[in-house]
């Protein structure tokens, strides 16, 4: 995940009017909308502890300056406590406000515009797969295996997106199609930047398509290897925030 959500900026990147039905907003409030919708929707209960702030920082690709005004926002308006001394952190309040949890939501438009950004990003994942089950040398194909024992000993959604960043834009560079990777890697971006927090359950259970993968890969299975990465984004279309706000699956 690039970092493409600044507290420099007054919007970032994605919101900036490059792709139609994209609402506005600035990089602080992305952050708020995707933490305030993980637990509108369950996906963090009352009482969870998030990660610190760098770590949160990482998981969403946000700048720390970002993670942590966000966080300190979260916390005035009563969605997140901060406790401090030995076993501190920042945990989900009790009981968030429900009317703030209710302004922390994606229009119907920037649902629509995800799902197209899911379309593209499906699109690029069988062209790089499909190659890079012709050209990954053996070093890429053991430093991709290595990232899945990563993510499986994940402990929580900011670790797993870290190694599962890394995971994918390999996969480009293991494709050997030169500067068309470039386009790939901005899609990934993209779609990162509306990642919300899962339940790390949910996020290894997802790791196993990329075991799949890697397996594939290294038999040079194009066929095999293709179809794990179709169905692994496909999924995305009733996984992420706007399947899953429309009573979707809650698997990624």
């Amino acid at each position: 995940m690039t970092r493409q959500l600044e507290d420099t900026a007054d919007t970032s990147p994605i919101e900036a009017g490059r792709l139609a039905g994209i609402d506005r907003r600035s990089a602080i409030d992305a952050v708020r909308l995707r933490i305030g919708m993980a637990i509108s929707l369950g996906l963090l209960k009352p009482g969870d502890r998030l990660p610190d702030q760098e770590e949160v920082a990482l998981g969403l690709s946000v700048s720390p300056i970002t993670a942590r005004r966000a966080l300190a926002s979260l916390a005035e308006h009563g969605v997140v406590v901060r406790r401090r001394g030995r076993g501190g952190g920042t945990f989900v309040a009790d009981e968030p406000p429900r009317s703030v949890l209710a302004e922390l939501s994606a229009s119907p438009a920037e649902s629509r515009a995800v799902n197209r950004m899911v379309d593209r990003r499906l699109l690029f994942e069988c062209a790089v797969t499909h190659y890079a089950a012709v050209n990954a040398t053996a070093e890429q194909l053991d430093e991709l295996e290595r990232l899945t024992h990563d993510m499986a000993e994940s402990a929580d959604w900011s670790d797993y997106h870290k190694a599962d960043e890394q995971f994918h834009q390999l996969v480009g560079t293991a494709s050997g199609l030169g500067t068309a990777v470039q386009e790939y890697h901005e899609t990934l971006a993209q779609l990162y930047a509306y990642f919300i927090p899962y339940p790390i359950q949910l996020l290894h259970k997802s790791n196993y398509d990329h075991i799949a993968l890697v397996a594939a890969l290294r038999g040079r299975d194009v066929q095999e290897a293709v179809e794990v990465s179709r169905k692994h984004v496909d999924i995305l279309h009733r996984t992420m925030f706007m399947g899953l706000t429309n009573g979707g699956a809650t698997s990624e």
